[in-house]
């Protein structure tokens, strides 16, 4: 996608695809869980769904985006919402819904995937292809 980088763009690419897409698949099967629980926790399971989901979309909006200005929107789009999703697995681990335990490896996931978005965002506003 960006010339010369392309090769080390496109293996980012397809593993920030893949891994937003396995984050989504694994937010909503805690989503599930957390409908089991009490009204609390149905009311933070449809905020993380949403926002959980939202990661790998704003993800895949962004390989079709028709400029730099509108990718590199997108992906800031998907940091905010990761950002979000992770303040309500903090929740739940604060408010003593879920035990921490249980949620380290999605809030791990979550910084990776944090990390690889801000590396992509860093390299196209350094980048100058248009």
């Amino acid at each position: 996608m960006l010339n010369a980088e392309s090769h080390t763009y496109d293996s980012m690419n397809n593993e920030l695809q893949s891994r937003t897409k396995q984050f989504s698949l694994r937010i909503l099967k805690l989503g599930v869980k957390l409908n089991k629980f009490d009204d609390i926790a149905r009311v933070i399971a449809k905020q993380i769904i949403r926002s959980g989901t939202s990661v790998g979309a704003h993800y895949r909006e962004s390989i079709r985006a028709r400029s730099k200005k509108e990718m590199i929107s997108k992906l800031e789009g998907g940091q905010q919402e990761l950002e979000e999703t992770k303040y309500w697995l903090e929740l739940l681990v604060e408010g003593k819904i879920v035990k921490a335990s249980q949620l380290s490896s999605l809030i791990e996931e979550a910084d990776e995937i944090m990390a690889m978005l801000t590396a992509s965002i860093r390299t196209l506003k350094s980048s100058k292809v248009g």
